[in-house]
């Protein structure tokens, strides 16, 4: 992605530190912090300084090769311990386990401790580099749906923020734009934590993507006026029948789509899809602190002495969904089998 006219990834390793950008922070302050210790990989991804399942998954595989390079000996119950402790970061997005999992896998096929740390390192930037290449075809497979003129609306941040570069749902529009269409996007604010105001429209302002901001309860006049051609969102897990959980307010938003004929497309990598997940239903739903819905950067906006309650996600049935873009291709939700096949 393109940050201030120089291209970065969200989330990258320089010896055995890790480096990620400080996403609480923006849009208005662009930092980059160092990541050293377990704890603080940990507390990254449960305060969200990095979010998104794909952008969780990079930072759960680097943390866990940070963690295996400081053992004395690594063995495989220290190795299941920590593979355990990040899970339990955020266990909604299922690229976390997917990352986890395919390192511990790598790194336990050694038995000389040296040589398993350096498996682990080698295997985590494997699989972030691979990750980082699923969303480029996702964005060239997306690129295929979009005509010229299209407009465009996506809830949550599902850009190269949420992933290691290029996003998800972001990578098609970023493609088509690159290809010379004349797109526009609709960013759904997004509450409570406002990640297309703060975090989607900069990706789109930074790289000259026309774009507006609505609140997430105008998405529905722009649907019934006319002026949304498609929907495009990304995803945090994809169930086996086809279901998915995306940010809260997706559900909604399909349905809506749904009732104006606008086709709804998911943008995720395979290790997004969990096929030992029957539906939805089985999919747990993280409720995170209600401070986040009563409070706005910091600021009171409701009443004192209420309460909220504050789902992070919601689960849109597979019949809402048109198709679902990965780095194989485009497939209809009950055709997923053709992927695990």
């Amino acid at each position: 992605m393109i940050i201030q006219g120089k291209n970065y990834r969200s989330i990258w390793m320089e010896g055995n530190t890790i480096h990620t950008i400080e996403q609480n922070k923006l849009p208005e302050e662009f930092e980059i912090i160092t990541i050293d210790t377990l704890e603080d990989v940990a507390k990254s991804i449960s305060t969200m300084i990095i979010r998104g399942a794909p952008a969780i998954g990079a930072m759960g595989v680097f943390g866990l090769a940070q963690a295996i390079q400081k053992m004395d000996v690594p063995n495989e119950q220290s190795i299941q311990k920590i593979r355990d402790f990040l899970f339990e970061t955020r266990p909604t997005a299922y690229d976390l386990q997917h990352g986890l999992d395919y390192v511990v896998k790598d790194t336990l096929s050694e038995s000389d401790p040296n040589i398993m740390k350096k498996v682990a390192m080698d295997s985590a930037q494997s699989y972030v580099d691979a990750s980082a290449e699923a969303c480029r075809k996702i964005g060239e497979f997306g690129d295929a749906l979009i005509k010229d003129g299209d407009k465009l609306l996506t809830h949550c941040n599902a850009g190269a923020l949420a992933t290691v570069d290029y996003g998800t749902a972001l990578a098609p529009m970023r493609i088509a734009h690159e290809n010379g269409k004349k797109i526009f996007i609709f960013v759904d604010e997004t509450r409570p934590r406002l990640q297309g105001a703060k975090l989607t429209a900069f990706e789109l302002h930074e790289e000259g993507i026309p774009h507006a901001v609505i609140v997430d309860n105008a998405a529905g006049f722009y649907m019934a006026s006319g002026e949304v051609d498609m929907v495009i969102t990304g995803t945090d897990r994809v169930a086996a029948n086809g279901d998915v959980a995306n940010k809260i307010g997706t559900y909604e938003k399909a349905v809506v789509a749904r009732e104006n004929g606008i086709p709804v497309y998911i943008a995720a990598p395979i290790s997004t899809i969990d096929f030992t997940c029957p539906t939805g239903k089985d999919i747990p739903i993280e409720e995170r602190d209600e401070n986040e819905v009563l409070d706005v950067n910091g600021l009171r906006v409701a009443s004192r002495g209420s309460s909220a309650l504050n789902p992070a996600f919601d689960v849109t049935p597979a019949k809402y969904i048109t198709g679902i873009i990965t780095e194989q291709g485009i497939f209809n939700p009950g055709e997923l089998d053709k992927i695990k096949r």
